[in-house]
């Protein structure tokens, strides 16, 4: 879960603290080297919460530790998200891309770094892809600061930080943060502090559903880069492991 501080303004921000940033597997510990939180995420009451009650997401893949990629063996099922797009209008996530492949990102604008950064890999790895490809892919941005992040700041913002063609959703945060529960990715809501700096607290890891199967198999942690995505994609877009 990534700690971010944030001012008001994104440039005039501090300096973000370190992140923790767990991975939870069974029997499986070197896979702890990619420092995401893959298995289960902390929510406010702190009590893991994966694709099912008391569930944990079990990766595969040996121990290649060098792939960015971590597959698992307990897929999650898409969350049944019904949000506001970047054009005011109801988005109902699991029709709007099933079928499709999708990656899912949640994240915030004023998000001095990882956030945008994200995007910004996901996107040039996208421009690689052939032309069919490239409109196959559904890339999902939520965000985990609603209160901020409007459908006309979402709009501003992803084809700066990423590509127009990402879908960008708001609502209300409740809604948000269990979505996201259902993937595996804990969220608090942002805090102020006496300074005006925001305090927001988000898991960072890229979850890619199967078009095949409409379920979410991949992981990809922060600190996955551009050539890591343009490898992976074309399997992706296949709904093949990569």
């Amino acid at each position: 879960m990534s700690a971010e501080k944030t001012s008001p303004k994104p440039e005039a921000g501090p300096a973000r603290p370190g992140r923790r940033t767990p991975l939870i597997v069974a029997a499986v510990a070197i896979v702890a080297a990619l420092g995401i939180t893959a298995a289960v995420g902390l929510g406010n009451d702190d009590k893991p919460s994966g694709s099912g009650a008391g569930s944990v997401a079990v990766v595969s893949g040996g121990d290649d530790s060098t792939k960015a990629a971590t597959v698992l063996d307990r897929p999650f099922t898409k969350p049944g998200l019904v949000l506001t797009d970047t054009k005011g209008q109801k988005y109902d996530l699991r029709e709007r891309t099933k079928g499709k492949p999708t990656l899912i990102y949640f994240g915030y604008t004023h998000c001095p770094d990882v956030c945008p950064l994200t995007m910004s890999n996901i996107a040039i790895a996208k421009k690689q892809l052939p032309k069919a490809d490239q409109d196959k892919l559904q890339v999902v941005f939520v965000t985990t600061d609603p209160e901020r992040d409007t459908s006309a700041e979402l709009a501003k913002w992803l084809p700066a930080a990423g590509d127009p063609s990402f879908t960008g959703l708001t609502g209300e945060f409740s809604t948000i943060q269990a979505g996201a529960r259902q993937i595996g990715i804990g969220i608090d809501p942002p805090k102020k502090e006496k300074d005006g700096t925001v305090v927001s607290m988000h898991g960072a890891q890229v979850i890619a559903f199967s078009p095949t199967t409409d379920q979410g198999y991949v992981l990809y942690g922060e600190d996955a880069t551009v050539d890591d995505y343009a490898k992976d994609l074309p399997k992706l877009i296949k709904g093949e492991n990569p």
